[in-house]
């Protein structure tokens, strides 16, 4: 198990202002959060380190961003209307629903989790539930007008593959990378950000020859696992898990899980799975379009297979959040530290005045502070002692602390406090942006 609860994490990001209970004042409503404003540059940071990974540093990829609303034979191409769903069980003491894989025991006599009630799967039998959430285009709200919020991101990538392949002339192997909303209507969402019915995902189509694609599985798999660990996770709360064949989709060849160790146990962060050519070739069975690729090295025409690697951007986020979070004591005092990796901290520095009544250190502070923000994420924070604005910087995962002093007025020089080490450095004023650039780069 993690070292820290989830308890400490989820106090932790009220209290600094990374993630709110949605609609709080009325009492929230069920598994929705709200990103605050140091939650919201985490998420950009993570997205964008996903994006510069996966897409600008590739030359085989191309980005997309679909709508979140499609045409409802979408879903009927893809499976999602007939066979998204869950089979639920209600719990006749408790009156609560469960689905059946997460009762206690096995066969047909089960337990309730809540209430521990007996459950005989024979006289009580589960009933499939479709997980989409259904809504409604134009003025009236009937069967013709429904539609449905989409349950992933994948689908609007593959009703794109002409598309994309015309507009950009490209060749095999190639792919398309989409960051964006999702909504699945989860039974038993919970852990936090962990499992919500509205969340983000990152995700990858990547279209490959037949021949090709148990091999871009695999690599796909060990690119991905290697990106966690650059980002800085911790090896030893990260592991591959492979799914067995009674686990796969009845599409796809192979899937494999990226998972992390939270505080409740071993979960997914991301899944790669070698989905073969089932999404195309459903895509244009129900559409009736032609949507096979012309490959000129063959001569050939023909489906493409893909290798789909799959993360959640609320799952990765809180799991940076979960590693880098730890406390030790500094002078017989805690100190609680987020040490994010510097491409995923929400504020790379923070300016800090000594004295606030200072007028001269403060319009100095300022003043430092709005010219480093032409090339660094900055905050100018003067609402308590030094003492604490260390601590509280060193909380929320700031990089660097700048403080000037009675001195910097005198000498132009400030001190640049590291958040890791908490060693000091004198800089020039004149050389900051120089001493940040060769940190930060």
């Amino acid at each position: 198990m993690s070292d820290v609860g989830m308890d400490t994490i989820v106090s932790l990001c009220k209290r600094r202002g990374f993630v709110f209970p949605s609609s709080e004042i009325y009492g929230g409503i069920g598994s929705t959060w709200d990103y605050g404003p140091l939650g919201v540059e985490l998420k950009r940071n993570v997205k964008q380190a996903w994006w510069n990974s996966v897409v600008h540093q590739r030359e085989d990829m191309e980005g997309l961003d679909a709508a979140i609303l499609m045409h409802p034979l979408t879903w009927k191409a893809s499976g999602h209307i007939d066979g998204f769903t869950d089979a639920l069980v209600d719990c006749r003491s408790c009156k609560k629903r469960y689905r059946v894989d997460h009762l206690a025991g096995e066969g047909d006599h089960r337990k309730c989790p809540q209430c521990k009630a007996e459950i005989d799967l024979k006289t009580n039998p589960p009933r499939l539930f479709n997980l989409m959430l259904k809504t409604y285009l134009g003025p009236i709200e009937d069967e013709s007008a429904i539609t449905y919020l989409r349950p992933e991101t994948a689908q609007g990538i593959f009703v794109n593959f002409s598309n994309i392949v015309n507009s950009r002339h490209r060749k095999l192997p190639f792919g398309v990378a989409q960051i964006g909303k999702s909504f699945r209507n989860e039974i038993t969402p919970g852990n936090f950000t962990f499992r919500t019915r509205e969340f983000e995902q990152m995700e990858i189509e990547y279209f490959v020859r037949p021949e090709d694609a148990e091999n871009s599985y695999k690599r796909w798999v060990e690119e991905r696992f290697q990106w966690y660990q650059a980002l800085g996770i911790k090896n030893d709360k990260l592991r591959l898990r492979v799914h067995a064949k009674d686990e796969l989709a009845h599409y796809a060849s192979g899937c494999t899980d990226i998972e992390y160790n939270f505080p409740f146990g071993w979960s997914e962060l991301e899944g790669i799975a070698n989905r073969g050519d089932f999404d195309l070739r459903q895509h244009a069975k129900i559409s009736g379009k032609d949507l096979t690729y012309f490959d000129q090295a063959i001569n050939k025409r023909y489906l493409p297979h893909v290798v789909e690697p799959s993360g959640g951007v609320d799952r990765a986020a809180l799991a940076f959040l979960v590693d880098a979070y730890r406390e030790e004591e500094v002078k017989g005092a805690k100190r609680v530290v987020l040490g994010l990796n510097k491409q995923l901290s929400p504020y790379k520095i923070a300016v800090l005045p000594l004295l606030k009544k200072n007028s001269d250190i403060v319009e100095l502070a300022k003043k430092i502070s709005s010219g480093l923000k032409k090339y660094f994420v900055v905050k100018y924070d003067d609402t308590a002692s030094i003492g604490k604005l260390y601590r509280r910087q060193d909380e929320i995962g700031t990089l660097f602390c700048v403080t000037v002093d009675v001195q910097s007025l005198e000498d132009k020089m400030v001190t640049v406090r590291d958040r890791d080490t908490m060693h000091q450095d004198r800089v020039n004023i004149d050389k900051l942006d120089e001493y940040f650039q060769n940190k930060l780069s």
